[in-house]
């Protein structure tokens, strides 16, 4: 059963990326751009999807089991340090420079589309050498 609602969800999730159009690297990087011809479509969409956010975390807090029964798991960090800081800052170049980031990057790769291939493959070496890294430097 928590596998046809994970599917489902990524299927919802992915749906509303491409209604969205958030998996169009052309209107992300439209939305980036503040200086040319900026489209601010995109920041309504994340500023939806951030109130929506918001209302789901806040009713999962009053929980301590899912609704198909599963513990709670919510995150706990709330330290803003240094590692969060260049987490973000990797996230946003590679996000301005290929005009992807991963959901649709997935999503876009699952169709076959080239650059969206060699963005995933990036993401996992990155991501790879990250868990590397971590193992031999933890967090504090």
């Amino acid at each position: 059963m928590n596998i046809l609602f994970a599917a489902l969800s990524g299927l919802v999730f992915g749906l509303g990326l491409i209604v969205a159009g958030m998996a169009s690297p052309a209107k992300v990087l439209g939305f980036l751009d503040l200086a040319g011809d900026w489209d601010p479509s995109l920041g309504l969409v994340m500023g939806g999807a951030v109130v929506v956010g918001l209302l789901a975390f806040a009713m999962a807090r009053r929980r301590t089991v899912s609704w198909l029964g599963l513990p709670m798991r919510l995150p706990t960090a709330t330290a803003i340090d240094r590692r969060l800081w260049l987490g973000s800052l990797l996230f946003g170049i590679g996000w301005g420079l290929a005009g992807l980031c991963p959901g649709p990057a997935l999503l876009l790769a699952g169709a076959g589309v080239g650059k969206a291939i060699v963005f995933t493959l990036a993401m996992l070496a990155g991501m790879a050498l990250f868990a590397a890294w971590s193992r031999r430097h933890p967090a504090p």
